[in-house]
């Protein structure tokens, strides 16, 4: 039996490319996605937008950032 508990959770690579006109997800590969979304990398803006964008995608899941807060490669965990 599955225990939700014990989950191993799945790290994904993200490419953030802010200031974009338009908002895109771009999979290329199972485990590498290059995310562009409208807001600045100010204040957390461009993060928050991310994540929101992340979580639709993997509905029912936590979705946080687990290395590059401060730059445009991330290290995304999801479980």
């Amino acid at each position: 039996m599955h225990d939700p508990a014990l989950s191993i959770p799945m790290y994904i690579k993200v490419r953030v490319k802010p200031g974009a006109r338009a908002e895109e997800v771009i999979k290329e590969s199972d485990d590498h996605f290059v995310v562009s979304v409208r807001e600045k990398a100010e204040r957390n803006q461009a993060n928050s937008r991310v994540l929101e964008i992340l979580r639709a995608m993997f509905p029912g899941k936590s979705v946080r950032i687990i290395h590059g807060h401060q730059g445009p490669s991330k290290l995304v965990a999801v479980d």
